[in-house]
């Protein structure tokens, strides 16, 4: 564990181990007493790549704010393995972790938000929307923490999948060579739709489901996931009665999230004090 200004902070936390594999995290918490509030942060990456570092730059800007950072990794899926599920339960078992150790982390376990982009965006809408639903439930018993509560605040979700479906189809031009959803589900749609349905968050947006807040925010030049991801999503969450705002990063493209906060002008440097007042609000 490293001691800077305002925050320590903690690599290769592990929170689960799963068929084997050890997920870890980095932890990013304030100086003080405590218990803080807690953001949990997921990585885009097509599914296939990326890392805790990826949030470093939020976990070191939170931190002396008062919020933790939890920045965690989970599994990739390629072109000979695919990665649902078990990303998602991955994800899962990273909120059952810091709930379950609230206490030792230092954080309140009534303060759980989520915050991901692209992938990591479409892993935090899952959670925070099907994580209760008995058919995920339980499936690594073995977990230290397998029967906790996977409720969160709020999701923080940048130019994130909704619906695997419209990103399937949006990527048969753009990305031929790389069907980054083929890949995570493990077979194309015209085998089993109804398997990309289930996977969609977009599905598990119900009146019963209401509860979690959503601050969505998508660059309408993002030639990778197209905007109208966030748009439908808005809406049909809106029309759910949940608590959602959406932003709109004018002439901005995607991969912007994991940039510097400090650098004068970035895109992450307008989008932190907004994110930081949403969750000051709602999470």
């Amino acid at each position: 564990m490293s001691d800077t200004s305002g925050f320590t902070v903690q690599h290769k936390v592990e929170y689960a181990r799963h068929d084997g594999v050890a997920l870890h995290g980095s932890f990013w918490r304030p100086k003080g007493d405590g218990p803080f509030p807690v953001l949990i942060c997921i990585h885009g990456g097509g599914w296939q790549q990326g890392g805790p570092d990826n949030y470093e730059y939020w976990g070191e800007w939170l931190a002396p704010r008062g919020w933790a950072v939890f920045a965690i990794s989970y599994r990739y899926s390629s072109a000979t393995q695919k990665s649902w599920p078990e990303c998602f339960l991955d994800c899962r078992a990273a909120v059952q972790y810091v709930r379950g150790k609230a206490v030792q982390l230092g954080v309140d376990p009534d303060r759980i938000s989520l915050m991901g982009d692209s992938a990591g965006g479409y892993l935090s809408a899952l959670v925070a929307l099907a994580g209760e639903r008995s058919e995920f439930a339980n499936r690594y018993p073995e977990d230290e923490f397998a029967r906790v509560s996977t409720r969160v605040k709020a999701v923080v979700g940048n130019y994130g999948i909704y619906d695997l479906y419209a990103q399937w189809l949006h990527d048969q031009p753009i990305r031929p060579n790389d069907h980054i959803v083929q890949k995570f589900m493990g077979f194309p749609p015209m085998q089993d739709r109804r398997a990309y349905i289930d996977a969609s968050p977009m599905t598990y947006v119900e009146t019963r489901n209401v509860g979690p807040s959503f601050y969505l925010m998508h660059g309408n030049q993002d030639d990778v996931v197209h905007y109208s991801q966030t748009d439908d999503f808005h809406f049909a969450l809106r029309l759910a009665g949940f608590y959602t705002r959406r932003l709109v990063a004018d002439g901005a493209g995607h991969y912007f999230v994991s940039d510097p906060i400090d650098e004068p002008g970035s895109r992450s440097a307008w989008l932190a004090p907004r994110v930081l007042r949403f969750l000051q609000e709602r999470g």
